[in-house]
């Protein structure tokens, strides 16, 4: 509401500096509007279309902006293949979590994004910014989480930087070689495909509902919302399996939340999906009885459950249900452009197009 009623403010402001202009959509009016936005009226994606509309274009990309990786022709039909990923203290690192298991989280949600395109990260650099109250053990817990992510996912940290800041930032570039007639974009789902996904879904948003409350449950259920936080795991294992199969049409990673993936998936495509089976959890369900949650909301609109989502071609599904045991067909991919349907118990409701991003839940 804050951010509503200051952009009022700026659009009332213009209007009497400018009393010509009566129309608030005149390209000046708009503009002038854009212009005075700050960072949490206009929400990380915003800002990055301001960047990447400023950007010269590289001809040739092999993998647009705004998929999960970037992606460079190195001859002979390779890909060098680059993520980078950036953890920050305030907003990434949840009460309870070492430092340990932030820096292990900062190589994991980075290799999520490779996996998701079917690619094994060959080395990973390292951006560290510390506070000045950071001790020499806090720096050996980072170094450790770093090289346990890292080797648990078959790759090296191969160097990286550090500097002053004030607070805890950790930035992840990983590096990868494809072929590029291998590689999944986000772009491939055609009408007639199945939507699927790897795992289930909703334990994140519990287990953080679960730290911000009061809330007394069994030790063995609060453990297994807390582990989805504290130790999350890449899906690499299985990407790269779902790649070798050649049975996927479209794929992301669903550090956003389900939702927000299924509708980057449809716009990026140009088609619909409707979704048949929510893939909840079992212990986020048990949570939600027990809270008076809503099992629907766990599932679509947390985040960090760090599965791939995915549009896998009709003919081929079974090949790909053989390769990845957890595979779990959840729907279907339509011609309605743009759209993201839940269809249960013969009712069909509209999913809204919301998932995770930095600049919106701050209201300063």
């Amino acid at each position: 509401m804050a951010d509503r009623e200051g952009e009022s403010w700026q659009r009332c402001q213009i209007l009497d500096m400018n009393p010509r202009i009566q129309d608030l959509d005149h390209p000046f009016c708009y503009g002038a509007l854009l212009g005075m936005a700050r960072a949490p009226s206009l929400g990380e994606r915003k800002i990055i279309d301001l960047i990447v509309g400023r950007l010269d274009k590289m001809p040739r990309m092999p993998v647009p902006f705004g998929d999960d990786v970037s992606a460079v022709d190195i001859g002979g039909g390779t890909l060098g293949v680059l993520k980078c990923d950036m953890l920050v203290g305030r907003t990434d690192v949840p009460k309870g979590m070492t430092l340990k298991q932030a820096a292990r989280k900062a190589v994991v949600m980075n290799v999520s994004d490779l996996a998701s395109k079917g690619v094994q990260p060959r080395a990973v650099m390292v951006s560290l910014g510390l506070p000045r109250s950071t001790t020499a053990q806090d720096v050996e817990q980072i170094a450790d989480g770093l090289n346990e992510g890292a080797r648990e996912y078959g790759t090296y940290v191969i160097g990286g930087d550090t500097n002053e800041c004030d607070d805890l930032v950790i930035g992840c570039y990983l590096f990868g070689l494809a072929r590029r007639e291998t590689i999944i974009r986000r772009s491939g789902a055609r009408p007639g495909d199945l939507v699927a996904v790897t795992g289930e879904f909703g334990n994140t948003l519990a287990g953080l509902k679960l730290l911000s409350s009061q809330m007394e449950i069994a030790p063995s259920l609060r453990n297994s919302l807390l582990a989805s936080i504290y130790m999350p795991k890449a899906r690499l294992k299985e990407g790269l399996a779902l790649a070798r199969t050649r049975a996927v049409t479209a794929s992301m990673d669903s550090s956003d939340g389900l939702a927000w993936s299924l509708y980057e998936i449809a716009r990026a495509s140009s088609v619909g999906i409707e979704i048949e089976e929510l893939p909840i959890s079992t212990a986020a369900a048990e949570y939600a009885r027990l809270s008076g949650s809503d099992p629907f909301d766990l599932a679509l609109y947390g985040g960090e459950e760090f599965e791939l989502v995915l549009s896998v071609r009709k003919t081929a599904c079974k090949r790909a249900l053989k390769a990845v045991e957890s595979l779990r067909i959840i729907g279907r991919v339509t011609s309605k452009t743009g759209t993201v349907t839940l269809s249960q118990h013969g009712k069909r409701t509209l999913v809204r197009p919301i998932g995770w991003e930095h600049f919106e839940s701050d209201s300063s």
